[in-house]
């Protein structure tokens, strides 16, 4: 059997273990199960891709470079990784995901490019088809590699998390597809190299500007179809490459990652075209300094006093939970509250955080039953007989303007409706507004009052209060 025949076995074996890793992570039971196919998959092909550079680079001195560089790569590129993976906290896993896919998107660039100057010898319509690879390749890569660079510096606050609004910005992002149409036709009947110039630096300027063009409320929907970019641009590789195995996991990544985006979407009362097309059609939003009312402090003795007289506590979480590492002290409260025979669920809002699951992760971290961690359509309808809501560091997600101001940046997006209960508590560093840029009215209610300082802190204050 040839050493092409093997990879190409083990490429199969890897793909399904792809697949298998996708539908373990579409549920909390069995994650760990697919996130252990996806490592074996990945192994495995890995491993495939070393054995045939290997047998190719017997007696070739060109060839055996090959295998020298791709062995430095795996071994830098898995230390890089590895050591990020330690170090790095759930608040930054976010930041972290859009900054590897930036990575995605520069790897299909060079692709590309090595497509563009590598000569396949290939005549008619063959070289055609080659031609168009090389070139959708560079602008997907391209794409993606800055889109992916802008959510990192949006999500890890070093660039304003409000959108872009340059003047005529739906045209400009029109024009630029229409520029690549109309270039990628061109490149097909006469592939000249600054045509490549032109769309490589089309591209990495359409991808900052659509990314830019999107408010903090919609990153996680962001994030998701960064995802989808960076399969896709993977696919373009593929081909390029003639590897079938990432032909495969592209289309994986790229059609689940657009999917998720999809049902996201809906979830918000987004639409779809609008956020991939950058924001078409949003509003910047109004100061986030506007004051709606006088607000009022509760401390967590207080808080303890209305938990030990509630019948039913739903906890909404968010961003701020995750920012504090609270979720272990909130997950001793949920539990201590139980055995006082108080009914207590979480409500998680879809894009609760800055990730979608980053709030699942975080309450399964600290060992929250499933059976209580409902979404958002579960629990919405009950609170109006909750005595005690804790929204814990979310903001935007529990915002009454998405339902009551149509004015307002978020106006139409489902929120969860915790001002219908008895009572809200607002565990918050400040009155700051939320991510979206948008103040919450919330803070003004009647029934409503805010808990300062770090949620840890005040948590386990509340935890000895009671």
């Amino acid at each position: 059997m040839t050493a092409a025949s093997i990879a190409t076995a083990a490429y199969i074996v890897a793909a399904l273990l792809f697949i298998l890793s996708l539908h373990g992570l579409s549920k909390h039971e069995t994650a760990r199960g697919g996130v252990t196919y996806g490592i074996a998959g990945m192994t495995i092909a890995l491993l495939a891709t070393a054995w045939l550079t290997a047998e190719g680079a017997w007696g070739d001195p060109q060839a055996s470079l090959g295998l020298v560089l791709l062995v430095v790569a795996v071994v830098v590129g898995g230390t890089i990784g590895l050591w990020r993976a330690r170090v790095v906290e759930m608040t930054g896993m976010p930041e972290l995901i859009a900054l590897l896919h930036s990575f995605v998107g520069l790897a299909a660039v060079l692709v590309g490019w090595n497509g563009a100057l590598y000569d396949t010898g290939l005549t008619g319509a063959l070289a055609d088809i080659h031609h168009a690879e090389v070139f959708i390749g560079v602008f997907i890569g391209a794409v993606t590699f800055t889109g992916s660079i802008v959510a990192f510096l949006k999500l890890s606050a070093r660039m304003s998390s409000k959108p872009l609004m340059l003047p005529g910005k739906n045209a400009l992002n029109i024009g630029a597809l229409v520029a690549f149409v109309v270039l990628t036709v061109w490149y097909v009947i006469t592939p000249e190299l600054w045509l490549l110039v032109v769309v490589t630096v089309l591209a990495l300027a359409l991808g900052w500007h659509l990314v830019a063009s999107i408010g903090g409320g919609d990153m996680p929907v962001v994030v998701s179809m960064l995802n989808s970019y960076s399969g896709w641009a993977a696919a373009a590789a593929g081909f390029l490459l003639n590897n079938d195995l990432l032909i495969i996991t592209g289309a994986l990544v790229g059609s689940s990652g657009a999917y998720l985006s999809y049902i996201m979407c809906k979830a918000m009362n987004r639409s779809f075209i609008s956020v991939i097309a950058g924001g078409f059609g949003i509003e910047a939003p109004r100061s986030s300094d506007e004051q709606v009312g006088e607000h009022r402090e509760i401390d967590a003795a207080g808080v303890a006093e209305l938990l030990s007289a509630a019948s039913r506590v739903v906890i909404t979480p968010g961003y701020g939970m995750a920012v504090a590492q609270a979720q272990y002290p909130v997950a001793e409260l949920a539990s201590r509250l139980r055995e006082r025979g108080v009914d207590v669920q979480f409500g998680i809002h879809p894009v609760a955080g800055r990730l979608p699951g980053h709030m699942n992760v975080l309450l399964a971290e600290a060992k929250v039953p499933y059976d209580i961690v409902l979404e958002m359509d579960e629990v919405n309808d009950d609170f109006a007989d909750t005595s005690v809501v804790l929204v814990i560091g979310a903001n935007d997600t529990v915002n009454p303007s998405a339902a009551e101001d149509p004015t307002s940046p978020i106006a139409g997006m489902p929120v969860l409706r915790v001002w219908d209960a008895e009572n809200v508590v607002v565990f918050k560093r400040s009155m700051a507004s939320g991510y979206a840029g948008v103040q919450n009215p919330l803070f003004f209610r009647e029934n409503a009052a805010m808990l300062f300082g770090d949620a840890k802190e005040r948590v386990e204050d509340i935890l000895r209060a009671l």
